[in-house]
């Protein structure tokens, strides 16, 4: 950091961001605010971190604190992260919804944290490939996040090379998706699959129809701090099912955390909501073709 100035400034704009999603700036993120922010300065014509907190502070702008907070958000995701998860999610987690809601027919999941819609869309199209299995069902895919400009571009389903190369096997990428000048666009069977919408997971009800029969909140209670985190716990198990699962990332855990949720005595890196675990309906296993 630079003089006593700047390190106010990035006093003010890491309390801009807790304030307005409640993530918090470990140390190895505070250092990258200033290259972030880089691209929202120069659009809006400030010249540097100082001016830029000045016109937060005296400005109007709603446009301004949006591009801010959206800059310093960490949009990280990729198509079928850690693919064993959604392995166990498709040949158990799914298996025990299907018994348990066939009398309602209704499957609804939730994607909090949704970034750019990489994980979604993989759950889409895990769905889709199971098509004959929910036929006749409801089936609601949601995606919420704080940041607008990466729902914005998870709705319009766009990505680089790279993006779509990133966890997505060949077969799934030429079924789904159509290449452009732009790049690989999302087919709009694909697109229609899923709902997403910009919201903050601590302040608003996610936009469901029914209580989340999965909830997919992965590497982002990472950035809260330990009271936010137990808030954020508490939202979750809120609209949580009874008989549910909550997938957390490979780094995140319910230990030491809160006492809504247990881990799944079953399904490795999955949880239970602690007051209705699963495992009092025990998950059939799976029969050898």
């Amino acid at each position: 950091m630079g003089g006593t100035a700047s390190e106010s400034a990035y006093r003010v704009l890491m309390g801009v961001l807790e304030s307005r999603t409640g993530q918090t700036l470990s140390p190895n993120r505070i250092w990258r605010i200033e290259m972030s922010l880089k691209p929202v300065m120069q659009r809006h014509g400030i010249t540097d971190l100082d001016a830029l907190v000045a016109a937060l502070v005296t400005s109007n702008s709603r446009q301004l604190l949006d591009d801010t907070v959206d800059a310093m958000l960490n949009n990280e995701t990729y198509f079928y992260r850690e693919y064993s998860i959604f392995d166990d999610i498709a040949a158990n987690a799914l298996e025990h919804i299907h018994r348990v809601n066939l009398r309602e027919r209704r499957l609804t999941i939730w994607h909090c944290g949704v970034s750019t819609g990489q994980e979604a869309y993989s759950m889409a199209m895990l769905l889709a490939e199971q098509d004959s299995k929910w036929a006749g069902w409801r089936v609601d895919i949601v995606g919420t996040d704080v940041s607008y400009h990466a729902i914005g571009r998870a709705r319009v389903g766009l990505y680089s090379q790279f993006e779509i190369q990133r966890g997505l096997p060949v077969q799934r990428m030429v079924r789904w998706f159509d290449q452009t000048e732009a790049g690989w666009l999302a087919k709009a069977d694909l697109r229609r699959r899923v709902d997403f919408s910009v919201q903050n997971m601590l302040t608003d009800r996610p936009p469901l129809a029914a209580p989340a029969d999965l909830i997919f909140c992965r590497n982002l209670l990472l950035y809260f701090s330990l009271p936010m985190r137990q808030k954020a716990f508490a939202r979750l198990r809120a609209v949580a099912a009874p008989q549910s699962f909550l997938i957390l990332g490979a780094g995140e855990t319910v230990l030491g955390q809160t006492d809504q949720f247990v881990a799944s005595p079953r399904l490795r890196g999955l949880y239970e909501p602690a007051d209705q675990q699963v495992r009092r309906s025990p998950i059939a296993p799976q029969v050898a073709a």
